[in-house]
């Protein structure tokens, strides 16, 4: 994988991990952008979130006017998912750290990585668009996105490019890491 497209896909997968570390259970986080009369989701941004609703990344996109809704509204669910992607990034990148510290690899091994990346890829295409808000003041458009982490799990449960010790042992630990990720991102 070129450098680049590494680089775009590490970026993606942080702001989703960024997005999901900003809540867990029922935590709540102060509004950051405080819009009155928006949604909750869209005053908390993109977050990691552990609820009843299960282990969730949630990424918020915003488009300015643009004389055409419907590329409004497309620019905005475009960059909800890649709030996601940025988010889930900076999980993997930690998943397989950890992967290769226990299997005693030392530095990441590079196929492996490249791999899951090509994976998660395929995994965002399971993130669905929940919800759309756009603020009559100024015209801007926000969409929220969702990525079930089970969703994640069985993308890389039927990888065919991935070593049957990485997926056993991201199937043992997925969860625990995931919780540890969004713990280690409360204010």
């Amino acid at each position: 994988m070129n450098a680049k497209l590494r680089t775009g896909a590490t970026l993606t997968l942080c702001g989703v991990l960024a997005m999901l570390a900003a809540c867990a259970g029922n935590k709540k986080i102060e509004s950051d952008l405080g819009i009155k009369g928006a949604p909750d989701w869209v005053n908390e941004g993109t977050q990691a979130i552990h609820n009843d609703d299960g282990r969730l990344l949630h990424g918020v996109g915003m488009a300015p006017p643009m004389g055409d809704i419907s590329l409004q509204k497309a620019t905005a669910e475009n960059r909800a998912r890649t709030q996601i992607a940025r988010a889930l990034s900076t999980y993997i990148d930690a998943t397989i750290n950890d992967y290769t510290a226990t299997m005693g690899y030392g530095d990441p091994d590079t196929s492996i990585e490249r791999d899951i990346v090509s994976n998660t890829q395929l995994s965002l295409a399971g993130a669905r668009i929940i919800g759309d808000w756009k603020d009559k003041r100024t015209g801007n458009l926000f969409a929220a996105a969702e990525l079930d982490l089970k969703v994640l799990k069985r993308s890389l449960a039927t990888a065919d490019n991935l070593s049957d010790s990485f997926k056993e042992y991201f199937a043992r630990n997925a969860d625990a890491n995931f919780d540890r990720f969004v713990e280690d991102r409360q204010p």
